[in-house]
């Protein structure tokens, strides 16, 4: 089973996420993104989506136009674990141009 990250690793983790934040009320983490268009948007999803398949590990999120928002968290750990720290990772990646 997975386990949910503590207290400690949790602010450790964040701390070390560019833009992400704690959701209210939720063990989870959100971001939100802005892209040049639709088209610039929508491939960012499609990147994401392809590495959260391969993670067996699905975000949830928005997009509106140029938008998107994200939100990790893991359910059936009801909370944050590594998973979604790895996630978030590869998403701050991708969003910057990095490989």
């Amino acid at each position: 089973m997975i386990q949910k990250l503590t207290s400690e690793e949790r602010s450790a983790q964040l701390a070390q996420l560019h833009g992400w934040v704690a959701v209210a009320g939720r063990d989870a983490i959100q971001r939100q993104f802005k892209f040049a268009d639709f088209n610039e948007a929508f491939g960012f999803m499609t990147r994401v989506a392809i590495k959260a398949q391969e993670m067996d590990h699905h975000p949830e999120w928005s997009n509106v136009y140029n938008k998107v928002e994200i939100t990790l968290s893991t359910h059936e750990a009801n909370g944050l674990t590594e998973r979604d720290i790895s996630l978030a990772r590869f998403i701050d990646q991708i969003a910057t141009g990095s490989k």
